[in-house]
């Protein structure tokens, strides 16, 4: 069920909130590959191939990006602003994946073009399992327009 190359690009800079998506995603085992930056500014750079990603390897967009809100140096909301406003990743499947219970960052979320938004549950066993039907969901499951397949 799994396409041949999956990604998966995971903006978190809560070193356990990482730790519990990676677990979750390897486990159910859809992702060829799962790449991890820290603030908004990585994630400018990894998707548009500047500043310490200038090199980076590899072609196209990743499947899915899971996207926090409360992010150091550019603001999830804002990365998600900027990839909306470009042709290149416009149609990138990006997904809210944040602590935030906040009405107003569900509303600017969907507003700027968010493909979903989801709250971190705080329990462990329902955490990696809200991450696994993610996975399941994006990777597996939904049909992303061909301009934007890898």
């Amino acid at each position: 069920m799994s396409q041949g190359s999956s990604s998966v690009l995971l903006v978190e800079d809560n070193p356990h909130d990482e730790a519990l998506t990676l677990r979750a995603l390897r486990k159910i085992n859809l992702a060829n590959q799962v790449d991890v930056v820290r603030d908004g500014q990585q994630a400018l750079d990894y998707l548009f191939r500047q500043g310490e990603f200038a090199g980076r390897e590899g072609t196209g967009l990743p499947t899915v990006m899971l996207l926090d809100i409360g992010l150091p140096r550019v603001s999830g909301l804002n990365v998600l602003a900027r990839l909306r406003a470009d042709p290149l990743t416009q149609l990138l499947p990006i997904v809210i994946l944040t602590s935030s219970d906040e009405e107003q960052d569900r509303m600017q979320s969907y507003q700027s073009g968010a493909n979903s938004f989801v709250r971190k549950p705080l329990d462990f066993g329902e955490f990696a399992e809200t991450v696994a039907r993610l996975g399941v969901y994006w990777l597996a499951t939904n049909e992303p327009p061909s301009a934007a397949k890898t």
